[in-house]
């Protein structure tokens, strides 16, 4: 939580997306309803709503970097999130933006894949991210769609079990991040399980399944909680339980919310009502 006269800085690099529910707003209020101050650059924006994404606006790498550029000369950044991309140029300028300045913690969100599995990525996009961001990163968190691009796979024919998630989340890990929590959101299951490995453990973080059409941002959310919780200087394996929980309590809250005629947003601070 914030002290008196610092708080714990999380940075997110997203896109916006207008509806509220992902990207940089899902970011922002998750970090700040988990106890961490949010700092933002916007690498995109989008025309979204809770039924889909009808436009987006990249914004020029130029600018991208002078947003970054404004952070790390005044703030001493704690943990960094990285979610939407646009383009191969510009996730290699944020690559060497983050060598350059050095964060104490990197996630990696590897947004991808819609929800409808359409790629948002070229092809030289997703190179250059493999390549250049994915070996910087302290921890990745793709869901199975966003694993079956990475690895070249299927996308229709992603983990089904437990252990083809395991066999999943290790070939991610050999594309060089120091750890992998694969999403298993899309099994089905009772169970809403998780897997996190790194080169010497293998963790499973599961919770009951919420039963809501009301999912959309959880991805982001999730992250966005764990490098919030990171920035505050709990341990990887605490950041992913308490996040896990985080998004979970929030699904439930927002469980019934009728905020438009598609996928509505998680409650991000659900707590405010609990009071």
């Amino acid at each position: 939580m914030y002290t008196h006269n610092q708080p714990h800085i999380s940075l997110t690099i997203a896109g916006s997306d207008s509806g509220g529910g992902a990207g940089i707003q899902a970011d922002i209020k998750a970090m700040s309803a988990t106890g961490s101050y949010a700092c933002s650059v916007i690498t995109a924006l989008t025309a979204q709503n809770t039924q889909g994404v009808t436009d987006i606006h990249p914004v020029p790498q130029a600018f991208v970097k002078a947003q970054l550029e404004s952070i790390f000369c005044d703030m001493k950044v704690d943990a960094v999130k990285i979610g939407m991309l646009s383009d191969a140029d510009t996730i290699y300028m944020i690559a060497q933006m983050l060598k350059k300045h050095q964060p104490k913690v990197i996630i990696l969100d590897p947004v991808m894949v819609a929800t409808s599995g359409d790629v948002l990525l070229e092809s030289k996009a997703i190179s250059s991210l493999v390549n250049h961001l994915i070996p910087l990163a302290d921890l990745i968190t793709p869901n199975l769609y966003e694993a079956q691009v990475l690895l070249g796979r299927d996308l229709n024919a992603f983990p089904k079990s437990n252990a083809e998630l395991k066999n999943t989340a290790q070939g991610l890990l050999a594309l060089g991040s120091q750890g992998v929590l694969l999403k298993g959101g899309h099994m089905d299951a009772q169970d809403s399980t998780d897997i996190w490995v790194t080169e010497n453990q293998v963790d499973y973080f599961s919770k009951k399944r919420v039963s809501t059409n009301n999912t959309h941002g959880t991805g982001c959310t999730l992250s966005s909680a764990i490098t919030s919780y990171l920035a505050q200087g709990f341990s990887m394996s605490e950041s992913i339980r308490k996040a896990k929980e985080y998004i979970s309590q929030a699904l439930v809250a927002a469980k019934d919310y009728q905020l438009g005629q598609g996928s509505g947003p998680v409650d991000h601070f659900f707590m405010l009502n609990q009071a």
